[in-house]
């Protein structure tokens, strides 16, 4: 079986969108069959936290991951990006307890990867397919995430916002087979759409102590007479980064599954409870989920 990791290393800085506290992440190849995970270099005993579901804990806003008393947060987006180009093993080092924000996108990411390339790996021990035969659905009123049988990798999403230059909007991004091809539809179609949040609830947010990170700088801020920060990138571009969020959710399952994965006004949340579901029906195939 063929994996791969990165060719060179990968260097970022930036601040995190919740915390407001700068970071700066180090990627560098690892070896075969060790996976994606996160090494906190700024605490003692340099805790590892693999990028795996078991080590989710919390998804307000973002999706963050634990392993004892170490933390990482808002690393949906780098990993949506190493898991779509193709790189099933990276050593992620990082001086602090969230992954930077950047511009809002994945771009800097997609662009980093692409730059130092892939080195391909042997593994003796091939990893099963996750393939879905039958329906899985989570729902929340009208929310919902589901996962369909389908003959190739699929991601169907949809939002619907009161605000006239959102409204309703729909996108859907096949995953390729080919690692090559992905990168390339997952680079230039997902990576660069922005994080984006509506003018009257930023307040409210800050309050609460989230989005301490947030500008105009590195997200789209929308109000009752439009984008207060344009150009877009995309005409859809919020449901694009919505899509964004829930690839780099699914990489916790350390492959993507065979399926059509079709979400409507979904969550990190539903998101992460559909990640559990697939590996619940996939542990215990005779469990009706």
């Amino acid at each position: 079986m063929q994996q791969h990791t990165i060719a060179g290393e990968i260097y970022q800085t930036g601040v995190g969108l919740h915390s407001g506290i700068i970071t700066n992440v180090r990627i560098l190849p690892a070896p075969a069959g060790s996976g994606r995970y996160f090494v906190r270099v700024d605490l003692p005993d340099l805790p590892i936290i693999p990028a795996q579901l078991a080590a989710v804990n919390e998804t307000v806003l973002s999706t963050q991951l634990d392993k004892g008393e170490a933390s990482v947060r808002t690393v949906e987006h780098l990993l949506a990006t190493l898991a779509s180009m193709g790189v099933n093993n990276a050593r992620i080092e990082i001086d602090g307890s969230e992954v930077p924000l950047l511009d809002g996108s994945a771009q800097m990411w997609a662009t980093s990867i692409a730059e130092v390339g892939l080195k391909a790996q042997l593994v003796s021990d091939r990893q099963d397919d996750l393939i879905i035969k039958e329906p899985i659905w989570v729902d929340q009123e009208d929310a919902f995430v589901c996962a369909l049988p389908a003959k190739e990798t699929r991601f169907s999403y949809g939002i619907d916002f009161d605000l006239p230059a959102i409204g309703n909007q729909w996108h859907s991004w096949l995953l390729a087979a080919d690692v090559g091809d992905a990168a390339v539809s997952f680079a230039a179609e997902i990576a660069p759409a922005r994080t984006f949040g509506l003018l009257h609830q930023i307040e409210y947010l800050q309050k609460a102590g989230l989005i301490k990170g947030g500008s105009l700088d590195n997200a789209l801020v929308c109000g009752p007479e439009g984008w207060i920060n344009p150009p877009l990138r995309f005409a859809n571009e919020p449901v694009r980064h919505k899509m964004l969020d829930l690839v780099g959710d699914l990489s916790l399952l350390g492959i993507f599954p065979q399926a059509h994965f079709l979400a409507y006004k979904a969550s990190h949340n539903l998101h992460i409870q559909l990640a559990r579901r697939i590996l619940a029906a996939q542990q215990n195939p005779t469990d009706k989920i």
